[in-house]
């Protein structure tokens, strides 16, 4: 972008500096529409700028066009289709049906996970990538058409009509396994999603639930209001739960609880980790500034950045961050600095050397830096490679459509487990696939080999290179039998997905999981009170630090 001289810079006003780009970019495009070459298209020319533009703030401002689904999917969890996640296939080259969601069109239709898609409405569907394919199978509510799928060998063709779909956002509540805590599993806060936890707390508290495990693990947030709502249920009338702070004073909220809570004094665990986000740091910070709860996982996100609607010329809609969050203790959410960024483009994030102290309602000492950093930690233990390499595959989503069409029922959610001979048949499924492990080592010993013979040392390391290339000959059958143990829960939830969808699912996700077992460690012994007593050397009275 052209610019003024250094002299008539400083003596330029922000709104002249406006005024003058604006004029500067208004005029640029009709010097270009009045003589490039070729004709340009306004709306894509105009975006791409408008796109530009906005890269340089966050990654949550956004301009969404009119009647933009996917914003009001956003708001509301709303969207009017037939119900289902779909993948790209990579040997079909196609989508395929990756779940129908139970009580769906397109599962009470018969529409199957694993069926591949071939037309919709009689368009192919052949190549085309899955935001694609999505955009297509959404449409107005009551609105019907063809879908014609294959499964196996056999095609198949469905009339749907599209509804408006809203999931779950508990999709599991139930007891575990000592029969004295309940489980709750949030995945969003969009509207009615307190309403959810309420259902759900009522439920486990009607089975005989005497503490609860509340999961918010990988939930990236939603509303506020339903954020401070859910505290609410176990936080007393008249707390601050959370206020915002930005450059305009309208901007600037408190958020308080409005209600007298479900209840204050069942004893409870809040699981996070790298993947809440927002309204879920809310809830865990607010629950670990008042000492409600013992937050346990890993570190959360930290998305403390506030975004609002504004309405836009031509009914369009920006989603813009006006503020930040900051919960009881005066804590700042937010970890990444996106206004400076690192040399690798990445976000910035505050050092733990200069992180500030702050203090919980009852004198803990926790600090500042972004994000939710729990009481407890539990990190998970590292996988192989090759798990990570077959969940990236389609392998896993394979074996399961077959083992799906070959077994009409299997063992209730939680408690599946694959044969020996299941798991057998799984390791040699993949040794017939064509499936390649260490794909990752390869390809940097490939980039090696480029390297060593641009500068003529080839013949010289010729050996060595070749000794390195026969240990990366994986015999992945031997390595799916050795990794058994971290294999196998990801074949589980896959197949498991297929018979009990969503709810199954997350029921058997609870299987092995470290942090359901330390929960119940904690819940069943005093760590739960320690974990909620001050510090003894905590300087009572310490001015906190923003």
């Amino acid at each position: 972008m052209l610019s003024l001289p250094v002299a008539a810079q400083k003596k330029e006003n922000p709104g002249s500096a406006i005024s003058r780009n604006l004029e500067l970019f208004n005029d640029i495009y009709k010097q270009l529409d009045l003589f490039y070459v070729d004709s340009l298209n306004a709306d894509t020319v105009i975006g791409w700028g408008i796109r530009s533009m906005l890269q340089q703030v966050d990654p949550f401002t956004d301009y969404f066009p009119e009647d933009d689904e996917d914003l009001r999917q956003m708001a509301t969890g709303k969207y009017a289709g037939i119900g289902s996640v779909i993948r790209y296939h990579r040997k079909e080259q196609r989508a395929v049906i990756s779940e129908p969601y139970e009580g769906t069109p397109s599962q009470q239709a018969g529409v199957q996970a694993g069926d591949v898609i071939l037309s919709i409405d009689g368009k192919d569907v052949k190549g085309m990538l899955t935001p694609k394919v999505s955009s297509m199978l959404r449409g107005e509510a009551g609105t019907t058409f063809e879908l014609k799928v294959r499964r196996g060998d056999e095609e198949k063709s469905f009339l749907i009509t599209r509804q408006t779909i809203q999931l779950p956002q508990v999709p599991y509540a139930g007891m575990l396994s000592d029969g004295q805590t309940g489980y709750i599993y949030l995945t969003g806060f969009t509207e009615g999603a307190c309403r959810e936890v309420r259902e759900a707390l009522d439920e486990v508290r009607r089975q005989g639930a005497k503490r609860l495990v509340f999961d918010l693990r990988g939930n990236p947030g939603g509303a506020v209001n339903e954020a401070v709502d859910i505290a609410n249920l176990f936080l007393p009338k008249g707390k601050k739960v959370v206020y915002t702070k930005g450059k305009m004073t309208r901007t600037n909220r408190e958020y308080y609880t409005a209600t007298e809570p479900v209840d204050s004094l069942m004893p409870l665990v809040v699981l996070v980790d790298g993947g809440s986000a927002s309204a879920s740091e809310i809830v865990a910070g607010a629950l670990q500034d008042f000492d409600r709860a013992v937050i346990m996982g890993t570190r959360t996100y930290g998305k403390g950045l506030v975004q609002m609607i504004r309405e836009l010329p031509y009914h369009g809609s920006l989603k813009m961050t006006t503020s930040r969050y900051y919960i009881p203790s005066g804590r700042c959410i937010q970890a990444y600095d996106y206004r400076h960024l690192n040399a690798d483009g990445s976000a910035g994030t505050i050092p733990d050397s200069l992180t500030h102290l702050f203090h919980t309602a009852g004198g803990r000492e926790v600090r500042d830096g972004g994000g939710i950093k729990p009481d407890i930690e539990v990190k998970s233990d590292s996988l192989p490679t090759i798990v990570s390499e077959l969940v990236q595959s389609d392998e896993f989503f394979d074996y399961a459509t077959a083992f799906c069409r070959q077994h009409p029922t299997i063992a209730p959610a939680g408690e599946f487990r694959l044969t020996d001979e299941d798991y057998a048949a799984f390791a040699d499924s993949i040794g017939r696939s064509g499936f390649e492990a260490g794909k990752p080592a390869k390809e940097l010993l490939k980039v090696l080999r480029d390297v060593i013979r641009r500068e003529g040392y080839q013949e010289t390391t010729q050996a060595e290179l070749d000794a390195l290339e026969a240990k990366l000959t994986y015999d992945v059958r031997a390595d799916l039998m050795r990794f058994r143990k971290e294999v196998e829960p990801y074949l589980c939830d896959e197949i498991v997905h297929r018979y009990y969808y969503q709810k199954g699912g997350a029921r058997q996700q609870l299987v092995g999981d470290p942090c359901i077992e330390r929960a119940l460690q904690v819940l069943g012994s005093d760590e739960y009170r320690k974990s909620l007593a001050p510090n003894p050397s905590a300087k009572r009275g310490e001015k906190e630090k923003r």
